[in-house]
């Protein structure tokens, strides 16, 4: 079974208002979803973001957005450079391809012999 983990590429303190609590200290974080597998580790293109307030822990949804917090949501937007999608094999994946290979190859020869 594929595991899926969503880890952080890019955080930033903002100093917008919380709608919540008022306090001025906030975070915003990006993450980047991968997939990980006893055969294969898959980087995805699937990027999300959230905004936190450090004082009352609050998430703050974009519908409670004030105009300042989208305008810095959208310049670090922007500056988000996440990992190209990817899919890296793991070693057991060779292992396994190699085996595979060797039991192609053997039957193919006892194939043929056995034609002789």
């Amino acid at each position: 079974m594929a595991k899926e983990k969503q880890l952080v590429i890019q955080e930033a303190d903002i100093t917008n208002n919380c709608p919540e609590c008022f306090n001025q200290e906030l975070k915003i974080t990006f993450y980047q979803k991968h997939t990980f597998n006893a055969l294969y580790h898959r980087t995805t293109g699937v990027v999300t973001h959230e905004i936190k307030c450090k004082k009352c822990n609050s998430i703050i949804y974009p519908v409670n957005w004030t105009p300042d917090i989208e305008r810095v949501f959208d310049y670090y937007n922007k500056l988000v450079k996440p990992d190209r999608p990817a899919v890296r094999f793991t070693m057991l994946f060779f292992i396994l391809l190699i085996l595979m290979l060797c039991l192609v190859a053997a039957g193919v020869y006892f194939y043929l012999e056995g034609l002789n």
